[in-house]
């Protein structure tokens, strides 16, 4: 018994490092991108095109991920999405270096960005679902909200990290942020090598449950996730377009205010997160239910505001309600399913994040090349919908 808890707080804590190099990661982009798209030639809608489609692929793949680890175990395949994302990212980089330099016109390194992002993408979409899954092979049904919201904790600390280094590095390079995200990513991926354990054998379900995303017992849930991710997107993506556009900042200038929003925006999902949800004895579909007025508050703010500080000030009220969904979304797919489906669950439930992502991104620089408020006005309008979709239906306990 001895034994059996000490692996298991081993393997919690290297999950957790797992889930904050990619939170680092991430925001490390979404900081850069949209600046580092205009140096190169790009525009919105371009740039939007990078994201999405990479999230397509996730949304594609991370199913066949979740399966497979059933089947393979959830280190290998976790392995496997670490070291990949880390190679991905290197060669991603190295077209918008070359794109820099002036060896690529616009629409070449548009093509090979979209490339790289996709081969990189259909790797980096097996991390998020053996993790989830492993987190729930070793947590009870009880401890199951507290472990996925762990995990979002740590993604959160690493989301904390990212832009406010990635800030710092933009001053040197717009670059030195990815490369310096790679290293981070290749570190956690040794570490994980090395000090994360096997599961038992008989925890590894060999035959691979088919389960659908029509599955009556997580559609719901599938349905509110998707739209969830959609919506939150669109901010991650014209956010930054938002803040140069409206305070007439340079690009390095952007990386910098954008990289402190998403600082404060993960901030502030740390702290529901790590305070709050283990406070509540609420059902996941509850912790939806109150996630979306505050981030309709947030898209409201973002849309009528003109400042800076209104601007962040809205960043932090979204991370709050994304501290609130992001668990609850999770631990009610975990929760819906049988113990020998938690692999498949967890493969599918990652797979809406990048759904909502693919379609955000695209829809959202479309918007705002029409008006700087229109896809804030969009997301209030689509949360506003998705809380009584919400109220429609009752998760089982």
């Amino acid at each position: 018994m001895t034994q059996t808890h000490t692996t298991n707080i081993l393997a919690k804590r290297t999950l957790l490092l797992a889930a904050a190099a990619i939170g680092f990661a991430q925001t490390v982009l979404f900081a850069i991108l949209a600046p580092l798209g205009r140096e190169v030639g790009l525009v919105e809608v371009q740039i939007g095109a990078i994201i999405s489609s990479s999230s397509l692929t996730l949304f594609l793949v991370s199913p066949l991920w979740g399966r497979a680890s059933d089947v393979w175990g959830r280190r290998k395949i976790l392995l496997i999405g670490l070291f990949g994302y880390s190679a991905g990212t290197i060669m991603f980089a190295g077209v918008f270096q070359m794109a820099l330099l002036g060896y690529l016109i616009p629409i070449t390194a548009l093509v090979l960005l979209i490339v790289t992002r996709v081969a990189n993408a259909t790797v980096m979409a097996a991390v998020s679902p053996s993790a989830s899954a492993y987190m729930a092979d070793i947590t009870t049904v009880e401890d199951r909200v507290k472990g996925m919201g762990a995990i979002g904790a740590a993604g959160n600390i690493g989301a904390i990290l990212g832009p406010a280094i990635g800030g710092l590095l933009a001053s040197i390079s717009l670059l030195a942020p990815l490369y310096f995200s790679v290293f981070i990513t290749l570190v956690v991926a040794v570490l994980t090598l090395y000090t994360l354990p096997e599961l038992p054998k008989k925890t590894v379900i060999k035959k691979q449950p088919r389960l659908k995303y029509t599955d009556p017992r997580i559609f719901p849930l599938i349905v509110a996730g998707v739209l969830l991710f959609m919506g939150f997107a669109i901010v991650q993506q014209t956010i930054a377009f938002r803040f140069q556009d409206e305070l007439q900042l340079s690009g390095v200038q952007t990386a910098k205010i954008v990289g402190i929003s998403l600082m404060f925006s993960a901030a502030a999902a740390l702290f529901v997160q790590l305070l709050v949800i283990p406070r509540l004895s609420v059902r996941p579909f509850v912790l939806l239910r109150i996630s979306m007025p505050i981030m309709m508050i947030a898209f409201a703010i973002m849309a009528l505001g003109h400042t800076q500080n209104m601007y962040i000030l809205s960043m932090c009220i979204l991370g709050i309600g994304m501290g609130l969904a992001g668990p609850g979304f999770m631990a009610g797919a975990s929760l819906a399913v049988s113990s020998t489906e938690q692999g498949a669950v967890a493969g599918i439930a990652g797979s809406c994040p990048p759904l909502g992502f693919a379609i955000g991104p695209l829809l959202g620089t479309y918007l705002y090349s029409i008006d700087g408020a229109l896809p804030y006005w969009f997301a209030f309008g689509s949360y506003f919908i998705l809380f009584f979709f919400t109220l429609k239906f009752k998760d089982k306990r």
